[in-house]
């Protein structure tokens, strides 16, 4: 039940940031708009919400957030979109909003489902770091010729 309600949020948000950006101030489509909502809510979600915010945490997955939603304007809108200032400055504005939405999306996330994230994540951490050191005898193959 989190994981759909998340993707609504984020998808919500998403449409709103890019019906200002790229619609309020310059001329989009529905289409453009929820398409691009859609991409970048799947996206932001697989790798920002599930891969970056548990290994390190807000402020890493919200600066991943706005570059993923900048890049994902700037190369899908040279694609449907006509104008570079539309795609440039819509870009920006759009990321700098989805990012601002994505800091209460974030802490809902560390917040109300904590055990999810973090247990995973400090495991997954500690099995990395974990250096096991082995003391062993090298035993050598001439030496032992020799001996006997």
């Amino acid at each position: 039940m989190r994981t759909p309600m998340i993707l609504l949020l984020k998808f919500i948000s998403c449409a709103i940031a890019f019906a200002i950006g790229l619609d309020l101030f310059f001329d989009a489509d529905i289409v453009d708009i929820l398409s691009f909502g859609l991409t970048v809510t799947v996206i932001s979600y697989i790798i920002g919400d599930r891969i970056i915010l548990p290994a390190y945490g807000n402020t890493l997955a919200t600066l991943v957030d706005f570059i993923l939603t900048y890049i994902v304007v700037w190369v899908f809108g040279n694609i449907y979109l006509n104008s570079v200032m539309q795609i440039a400055w819509g870009s920006v504005i759009s990321a700098a909003m989805i990012s601002a939405a994505e800091v209460f999306v974030h802490h809902y996330l560390l917040t109300h489902h904590p055990e999810d994230d973090r247990s995973a994540n400090e495991k997954r951490i500690r099995s990395k770091l974990a250096f096991g050191t082995e003391f062993a005898e090298d035993n050598d193959v001439l030496d032992k010729k020799k001996n006997d």
